[in-house]
């Protein structure tokens, strides 16, 4: 029976027209065709999909690359902002000691009404304008006026150069260093103090200074050696008697 079907269906389409069979096949193709291209499309829509899709993995394994980047050289950062603070901290730790040890110093001395023992018969010998000039200067000074102090105390080595108060002013221009905490002007003030009056009373305390300059900008080699040195020079002075309380019992000579 079934081959009996198929001989008439094939009959039939034999004794079609040749223009029908041709349309038939045409209109088969373009539905294959048709077919066909709508796959490709899908499939290239599927494609770029995940090409989109591994395109944003990509970026997002960038991103946690250089983000986890970031947060190392952040780690980093902040370790060496923690050493440069534990740095400043401690030098300002050591600054502010050394400024309490001076201006103790410094109380004692206002207490007296005199930068220092010494001053007072050199202001006894001196004319009353140098003593009037100096007493200003120092007055500057213990206001806490350094920089005025400062030029004051210049002033009046350039206006009597030959005082006896001389040394004294170049002293206090270099202690109003310190107290700016400008340790390099601080040392060279006092410098000029041991080159121009090394047998002053001053120059024990000069020295003195210096080391504690030398100790704030954390040269403690240099404090240590200029201490021992005024040890040397200035044995029998005060200056070297705080000289050898802060020297370590292992560094004395």
């Amino acid at each position: 029976m079934m081959h009996r079907v198929a001989a008439v269906l094939l009959a039939a389409a034999c004794a079609l027209p040749l223009p029908a069979r041709a349309l038939f096949d045409d209109e088969l193709a373009r539905s294959r065709i048709e077919a066909l291209r709508k796959q490709v499309e899908a499939t290239a829509k599927l494609v770029d999909e995940r090409l989109a899709k591994l395109e944003d993995r990509r970026a997002l394994v960038e991103l946690a690359s250089q983000i986890e980047a970031l947060r190392a050289e952040l780690a980093r950062m902040r370790g060496q902002l923690e050493v440069l603070q534990n740095q400043a901290d401690n030098a300002d730790k050591r600054g502010k000691d050394l400024y309490v040890d001076i201006d103790t110093r410094l109380r004692k001395l206002e207490q007296a009404k005199e930068p220092a023992a010494t001053d007072k018969p050199a202001a006894d010998a001196a004319p009353a304008a140098e003593t009037k000039a100096y007493e200003a200067a120092l007055n500057q000074f213990k206001l806490g006026n350094y920089p005025l102090a400062i030029s004051a105390f210049q002033g009046f080595l350039v206006t009597y150069p030959s005082s006896k108060l001389a040394p004294s002013a170049q002293y206090w221009i270099g202690n109003a260093y310190f107290a700016q905490r400008d340790y390099k002007q601080a040392m060279a003030a006092q410098q000029k103090v041991l080159a121009a009056w090394p047998d002053d009373a001053k120059a024990p305390d000069a020295m003195l200074n210096i080391a504690s300059a030398q100790d704030a900008l954390g040269d403690r080699r240099g404090a240590q050696k200029t201490l021992e040195g005024l040890l040397v020079k200035y044995p029998q002075s005060p200056a070297a008697a705080s000289a050898k309380q802060r020297l370590t019992p292992g560094a004395k000579k």
